[in-house]
């Protein structure tokens, strides 16, 4: 077995590990494996392994990996730029990055002249505070919320947060069970993406229903980002 196949196979364990220990459903916990500057042929290795959920950072990574390690439901998790949305709307089946009314709007409308329906959406929600990473306020939630919701062509999936990095793995459950705490008021039947290589088990443990690893699976970066 090589080496993206037993990370792949531990990561999975470690899900089913952590849901059983919360009394929760390993089935409910979707793996969007992150394959940020790894190649297409890493990806193929996963995909042999059943897993069929990729995410990239960059949608000018994603534009000419996908085509290459075609198949499965591609999410983007980095933050959209408004001059890539045609782009992704045209690439990816899940959006986890929407931080405003005018990119939910902008999306529709491009969904629409590309005839493509029922892009997933999650709202991300900045619970951190750092400058370096992207998020509407808690207080605009609702109304990004609404405008999901009153939109023609898009599929409103849920919450999604990214946390300050800390060593030790607990110092993030506060950010987890906020974000919870969130979706539980505004939009209690939707989803939860939170939780990464190393704290996964504390965001399971916390509810989330989608989780998002890379260097767990594919190993350190192999290049820098582009």
């Amino acid at each position: 077995m090589d080496a993206i196949q037993k990370n792949l196979t531990e990561v999975k364990s470690r899900i089913i590990r952590a849901a059983e220990a919360s009394g929760r459903d390993p089935a409910d916990i979707t793996l969007v494996a992150v394959s940020k500057t790894h190649g297409s042929e890493a990806v193929r290795e996963a995909m042999a392994m059943d897993q069929l959920v990729f995410g990239e950072n960059k949608v000018q990574e994603a534009e000419w990996k996908r085509p290459e390690a075609d198949g499965g439901e591609w999410h983007l998790i980095g933050h959209l730029q408004s001059n890539k949305a045609r782009k992704a709307v045209k690439i990816f089946d899940v959006i986890e990055t929407v931080d405003s009314v005018d990119l939910v709007e902008r999306l529709d409308r491009i969904c629409g002249e590309e005839i493509r329906e029922g892009l997933g959406v999650f709202v991300q929600v900045d619970l951190g505070g750092e400058e370096s990473k992207a998020g509407a306020e808690v207080s605009e939630v609702p109304k990004i919320i609404e405008a999901v919701l009153n939109s023609k062509h898009l599929t409103f999936k849920g919450l999604m947060t990214i946390p300050p990095f800390f060593d030790n793995p607990e110092h993030a459950r506060p950010f987890f069970k906020r974000l919870r705490e969130i979706r539980d008021e505004v939009a209690p039947e939707s989803g939860l993406s939170m939780g990464m290589s190393h704290d996964l088990e504390v965001a399971i443990e916390e509810g989330a229903t989608v989780v998002r690893v890379g260097t767990a699976i594919f190993g350190t970066r192999t290049r820098p980002q582009t």
